[in-house]
């Protein structure tokens, strides 16, 4: 059986997998599920946001999640 030190040191370790799996519990939703959200944007950003997909090749929502991150 692990000792409490082992115990400390793997939730230490792993502590963004362990949070991630307490906001489960109370949501029942993982942080890093996707969900499909409707969003009104101009045609200017709209235009932006292709020309960036164009250039980088990355889809637009992951174009927008990094942005806010």
């Amino acid at each position: 059986m692990p000792s409490d030190k082992e115990i400390r040191k793997t939730i230490e370790k792993n502590k963004e997998i362990f949070e991630a799996l307490e906001r489960y519990d109370e949501t029942r939703e993982m942080p890093f599920q996707r969900k499909r959200i409707d969003v009104t944007l101009s045609l200017r950003a709209i235009n932006k946001l292709k020309l960036l997909k164009e250039k980088t090749g990355k889809p637009i929502s992951r174009i927008i999640e990094e942005c806010l991150k």
